[in-house]
């Protein structure tokens, strides 16, 4: 009986970069900066550094592209609340800013990659370019969507309501026992039903 050959399949390069990418993602979260190195993110991918290597031009590259890649997929999920909800103006509004307050955007490890990127955003003008941008599209976005609730100055309003959903987030993310997801979505009602007409 002729020997039958084992057939295997080869990750594709997308794969083997997500796999890292997520890998990253999560020691940034279990050990913050300092304990985030190629060592360490290597054994959680299962990988050997020079794999690493092979994808990335070294640790900077690849903690950039975990923070481009986490932007992302924020960006993904709060579209995906406004493409859900009903078709009111108010509604769509308030999904994409209550959205921060739920699964998945509420997971606990996701903090401790944020804040880890906020803070090499203060001294890496990659990563500070990475959050500019980031941020600018969530502001873009929700200026469309107060535009379309007829909002006075939806630019600054914009601002406000930005820095308002990242307050609440982190209170969650540090203490979900202290208010909880509903009474910061209830917060935000408020607030909206104050600052717009109507």
């Amino acid at each position: 009986m002729p020997a039958v050959r084992q057939a295997f399949t080869r990750e594709s390069a997308d794969a083997r970069r997500a796999d890292l990418i997520e890998a990253t993602a999560a020691v940034l979260a279990e050990h913050g900066l300092a304990g985030t190195n190629v060592r360490a993110i290597c054994a959680k991918a299962g990988v050997s550094p020079g794999l690493l290597r092979h994808y990335f031009d070294g640790i900077d590259d690849l903690v950039a592209a975990t923070y481009q890649a986490t932007s992302d997929r924020m960006d993904a999920i709060f579209m995906g609340a406004v493409a859900a909800a009903d078709d009111h103006p108010r509604g769509r509004l308030q999904a994409y800013l209550t959205a921060s307050f739920r699964p998945p955007v509420t997971d606990p490890e996701l903090l401790g990659a944020w804040t880890a990127f906020w803070a090499l955003a203060r001294s890496d003008a990659r990563m500070a370019a990475i959050h500019a941008e980031s941020y600018a599209g969530y502001r873009a976005r929700l200026r469309e969507l107060l535009i379309a609730c007829h909002a006075p100055d939806a630019d600054r309003l914009a601002i406000m309501l930005t820095a308002m959903v990242d307050g609440l987030w982190l209170e969650l993310s540090l203490d979900a026992a202290s208010f909880g997801a509903e009474a910061a979505a209830e917060m935000l009602e408020r607030a909206l039903a104050a600052l717009l007409p109507g």
